[in-house]
């Protein structure tokens, strides 16, 4: 897929869009609550977010995808990055997922995480989506849930984060696209 700087996507509350430089204050604020950072690199200083904001932005470049910024229709504010990734040496084709903690628990995790999905499955052509877990991570566990994937287990990402304890949870294209004309 080539990239598309004007590329959205859509849920009945969120906007999905490509990061922008403007999105750093509220990313930083992001990755400085410890709480919200625990299972998603830990906590960050503004330079390093910058880096992970440019790697990501760097990812839709070279790739054509990667993480959206999540926009929350309403208010128009930044509530998180969520989307497809698959770094190089990463353990499978996933949709991850890391909002702020004031967008907990608002379902906009499993909503804009069901659009990337489909997008993943549709546009892309992804046979196979993982979400990487940390085994303590119950939230991101029962997003998975909803979304219909299960835990296949341990699996590791690749250095610089091969420390991390992760499982793939996962599903098939074919499972996906089943789950979803169900609804």
């Amino acid at each position: 897929m080539t990239f598309d700087p004007d590329l959205t996507l859509e849920t009945e509350r969120l906007i999905l869009r490509i990061p922008r430089a403007e999105d750093l204050d509220p990313w930083s604020a992001m990755m400085a609550d410890a709480e919200v950072a625990r299972f998603i690199g830990g906590v960050m200083g503004r330079e390093q977010t910058w880096r992970v904001l440019a790697a990501v932005t760097g990812s839709w470049v070279l790739q054509g995808f990667s993480m959206f910024s999540v926009i929350e229709k309403s208010s128009g504010r930044w509530v998180g990055r969520i989307g497809p990734w698959r770094p190089d040496g990463w353990p499978g084709t996933e949709i991850g997922w890391g909002l702020s903690r004031q967008s907990w628990g608002k379902g906009y995790a499993v909503e804009a995480a069901a659009a990337c999905m489909d997008f993943a499955v549709d546009v892309l052509g992804w046979a196979d989506i993982i979400h990487t877990i940390d085994p303590e991570n119950v939230g991101s566990q029962k997003v998975a849930q909803r979304l219909g994937s299960a835990n296949r287990g341990t699996t590791r990402l690749p250095p610089p984060l091969d420390g991390y304890n992760v499982e793939a949870w996962a599903q098939t294209a074919d499972q996906w696209r089943a789950r979803r004309s169900a609804r």
